[in-house]
């Protein structure tokens, strides 16, 4: 394998291991925000164990999704010198904006999130939580901002080879940026709404079932059964929105080799870029056409229009109905669970044990989507602007080999053990509940709420 190819690898297995963590601290941050007004108002304890609990997960996620995402940004130098040398005029100060105005907002007042409850007022400690979730979500906005951009390039004109500002409004709030962000957000609430369900039936069904639990796994539950439809409403627009800029992908993902009217939706195939046809298709007659164009009988462009400038159909046409796949179990797992957990009733040992497996398929149907995305973007790293190929380095494919081997075994070891410790905690939390410094007991009782 050249240099190219190692280059592609590599950057794809930092982002997919680092997405992973700001898609779970993007909305555990407003979840813990919940969970302290909820404390605030009502002064159930339920409320302030179960902050007390997963503040701690989120400070693990935040520093492993640090960790990735400084290992990230040195591949813009090192494996896409090209990238920076013709778009960096951009993407500098995009990056740059994200640091300063969420990163350093998040690190500073995580410190007081962490151990400040005890040493500053109520007030004080809330909105630190406050500006904390905002920060992740100002983080989200500038990165999503970029990515679009290079997804849906406006705002900018090229003076020998390299791209300069003509207008930031237009650069940041490109055609794409509000479909990708909203889409990007509702993912990160899902994974971290079935994170919090599969750590909390875990508990559960280990028979940690004081109030604190019970009220972690409805909250998760009934935010993913609200999520999911708002999910896939946003997914159809965003869709629609990827028809008009980018039709190459949507022809990918759809498996569309030529422009034809009452395109079929291919549900299942094997796509053969040989012969340009789907083997052993099962397709639904018309209904892409319908879905896509509104119209039974609206044309869709294919393949055949992009010759030589169209992704790799295969890694797209999959990863979409992983992703698809993948929203309609979250759909059925969590009105299941919702409908289950009505008016304070248990969940059902089954269900929960659904619920434990999925702990983390907000993960599965994230990065699927994320493959699909940049994937669907191919050749171009920046649409109609720079090639990936382009932007490659001219290192020896050993240098690149030999890191990518260690960026690999570190985030398999890192995942692993961010696994275990997560269930690890879940495991030791009832130990915990009945030190004396913890005020919550076995049967679920409400202490009396201090006021100091």
């Amino acid at each position: 394998m050249d240099a190219f190819l190692l280059s592609r690898i590599q950057f794809a297995a930092n982002i997919t291991f680092h997405i992973l963590f700001p898609s779970i601290s993007i909305a555990l941050g407003w979840m813990l925000l919940f969970f302290k007004l909820r404390y605030n108002a009502t002064g159930a304890e339920k409320w302030n164990l179960a902050y007390r609990f997963w503040v701690k997960v989120f400070a693990l996620t935040f520093a492993v999704g640090v960790v990735s995402g400084v290992t990230m940004s040195f591949q813009f130098g090192t494996n896409w010198p090209g990238f920076m040398n013709t778009v960096g005029n951009i993407a500098g100060p995009l990056l740059g904006y994200e640091v300063l105005t969420a990163f350093f907002l998040e690190a500073t007042f995580l410190s007081v999130m962490l151990f400040g409850q005890q040493r500053v007022g109520a007030k004080m400690h809330t909105a630190a939580t406050f500006l904390v979730a905002g920060g992740t979500t100002l983080s989200a906005f500038w990165i999503i901002a970029l990515n679009s951009w290079m997804q849906t390039p406006q705002g900018f004109e090229m003076r020998d080879g390299v791209a300069h500002v003509t207008s930031w409004i237009e650069v940041i709030f490109n055609p794409s940026m509000p479909y990708r962000l909203t889409h990007m957000l509702l993912a990160s609430g899902l994974t971290m709404a079935f994170l919090v369900a599969g750590v909390s039936a875990y508990r559960w069904l280990r028979g940690d079932r004081v109030d604190e639990v019970r009220a972690t796994l409805r909250t998760a539950a009934t935010l993913a059964a609200i999520l999911i439809p708002l999910q896939i409403v946003a997914g159809d627009m965003h869709g629609l929105n990827t028809l008009h800029h980018q039709p190459a992908k949507i022809a990918a993902m759809e498996g569309i080799w030529t422009t034809e009217t009452r395109v079929p939706a291919v549900l299942f195939a094997l796509p053969d870029e040989a012969t340009r046809s789907n083997r052993y298709e099962v397709a639904i007659p018309g209904l892409a056409s319908l879905y896509l164009g509104h119209d039974w009988d609206a044309e869709i462009q294919g393949l055949d229009r992009f010759e030589g400038k169209h992704p790799p159909v295969a890694p797209v046409f999959f990863a979409f109905r992983i992703m698809v796949g993948a929203g309609l179990l979250m759909l059925a797992l969590s009105w299941a669970g919702a409908w289950q957990m009505r008016g304070g009733r248990e969940m059902k040992p089954w269900l929960a044990r659904g619920f434990v497996a999925c702990t983390f398929l907000g993960w599965i149907a994230l990065v699927a989507g994320w493959y699909t995305t940049e994937i669907g973007r191919q050749p171009w790293l920046v649409t109609g602007v720079l090639t990936a190929a382009d932007a490659a380095t001219q290192i020896a494919p050993v240098n690149v080999a030999f890191t990518l081997a260690m960026y690999v075994a570190l985030y398999l070891a890192l995942i692993v053990a961010y696994v275990s410790v997560v269930f690890f905690m879940a495991g030791k939390a009832r130990q915990l509940a009945n030190q004396p410094d913890d005020p919550r007991i076995a049967t679920g009782g409400e202490p009396a709420r201090s006021h100091a």
